[in-house]
């Protein structure tokens, strides 16, 4: 079943991300390399401490909730937006001491392991989001928009760290302002997710990396929402 058959609805698609919590925190910090199981990281969200782990691993995971509950509350209360100062406001709670800075554009350069791809200047980025949101809103189909401003967000580097993880809040606040389910990224495809990624960066090709992002949309949640 084909995702262009869901029904839009931000009530149903917000409840079912909310149940997805645990799962969505879960394959975002195995991405990373933190490896946390599914019930390790249930537990944790419950307030209860797993041994076994680094504190700094525990706080990247609980940032990783925290933020995805700040974007779920935006949704209910219709705040969120494609603006940078909501990005600030996200990056401040999921860039929380692991990033250089958080909560502001990273104000010097970066590089991108495995690819000679540079980065734009910092000086560059305010102008990149700007340009970013008017191409955005050139693209008429909600889930090519959303994985373009995750893709766009994690090529520009905006920040000095948790730039794929914010171009994925950001793609999925998206989605669900617009009543669509969130695209979750599973850890066990973290091999052609970095393959794809790497050419990405190197050649500015979408193509092959949006028809993989929506690879990953979750069948039954498609089912549920042409109901």
């Amino acid at each position: 079943m084909s995702y262009e058959t869901i029904k839009p609805n931000v009530k149903k698609a917000l409840f079912f991300a909310k149940r997805q919590l645990a799962e969505l925190v879960h394959d975002a910090v195995n991405l990373e390399g933190i490896h946390y199981t599914l019930p390790e990281v249930q537990t944790l969200l419950d307030g209860i401490t797993v041994g076994g782990h680094k504190l700094a691993d525990e706080r990247i995971t609980l940032n990783q909730a925290a933020a995805w509950k700040i974007l779920f509350d935006s949704i209910e209360e219709h705040t969120f937006s494609l603006s940078k100062d909501y990005a600030y406001r996200l990056h401040a709670i999921a860039g929380k001491e692991e990033a250089l800075k958080w909560g502001q554009f990273r104000t010097g350069g970066v590089t991108i392991a495995g690819t000679d791809y540079q980065p734009p200047l910092a000086d560059e980025l305010n102008k990149l989001w700007e340009q970013m949101l008017t191409d955005a809103d050139k693209i008429e189909n909600i889930y090519h928009r959303a994985i373009f401003i995750f893709l766009r967000m994690a090529r520009t580097q905006f920040f000095y760290d948790v730039n794929k993880r914010m171009g994925r809040f950001m793609m999925n606040g998206v989605l669900l302002s617009n009543g669509y389910p969130v695209i979750n990224l599973p850890a066990k495809r973290q091999l052609e997710f970095n393959k794809l990624m790497l050419a990405f960066y190197q050649t500015n090709h979408t193509e092959p990396m949006t028809e993989f992002m929506l690879s990953c949309l979750s069948p039954e949640l498609i089912e549920i929402m042409t109901e």
